[in-house]
């Protein structure tokens, strides 16, 4: 069974933030209030923040460690779709798509719905349309788990609905993980069947199944 371990102390200004996670689960979201520090979390697990005390480990493999151990984003194999949508502004969405792709573009891209924007640049996009390039850039990676930053924020309620259903469905046929951060319980309910939260500078797993009576 697999299995994602996250023992961390990060320090967030003058407070100390202690994440200890521990699930088996394939769809994690986690939730709490802004400024709480879901994306520094989300950016450690991505190993794009800055080297902290702890452990992080997926499917068995160390990714970091007390002892010295630090792999590289790439070689994590992960997938990171943060809030603001950094795509590369020289290059077209199918190049935007194409990088480090180890997957076929085509069926990412009629999933996401953006197969008629392939021959456009970011500057062309809606937010909406960046936020769903992105995402099928870090898909077509072929990440073994995806880390998703309020994935869905620049979307219409329709379209989240249909997106989530459509994405958990490709993260269970690829046999990719998901984190999702959000603040929309609609979104953790379509994306996760596991909740934490960030409170109080601790992360914590609710006694109450925040996906079945969201207060987020």
């Amino acid at each position: 069974m697999s299995e994602l371990v996250v023992e961390l102390s990060l320090a967030l200004g003058p407070r100390t933030l202690w994440a200890s996670l521990r699930s088996q689960s394939r769809a994690i979201a986690l939730v709490g209030a802004s400024g709480a520090g879901k994306s520094t979390l989300l950016r450690v697990v991505a190993g794009v923040g800055r080297r902290v005390p702890g452990t992080v480990s997926f499917d068995g493999v160390t990714w970091q460690d007390e002892a010295g151990t630090f792999l590289p984003p790439w070689r994590r194999r992960v997938g990171w779709v943060p809030q603001d949508s950094v795509l590369f502004p020289h290059l077209s969405v199918r190049q935007n798509l194409g990088y480090a792709a180890r997957l076929d573009l085509a069926p990412i891209a009629e999933l996401l719905g953006i197969t008629k924007l392939l021959d456009r640049y970011p500057r062309n996009l809606s937010g909406g349309e960046r936020q769903r390039v992105s995402l099928g850039r870090a898909m077509a990676a072929a990440p073994r788990l995806l880390l998703l930053d309020e994935p869905f924020a620049a979307l219409d309620r329709p379209l989240r609905a249909q997106l989530g259903e459509a994405l958990s469905g490709w993260a269970a046929a690829h046999g990719a993980a998901l984190l999702v951060v959000s603040h929309d319980p609609h979104d953790v309910a379509a994306l996760a069947n596991e909740v934490w939260e960030l409170r109080n500078a601790h992360l914590h797993q609710p006694p109450t199944n925040l996906l079945a009576s969201p207060r987020f």
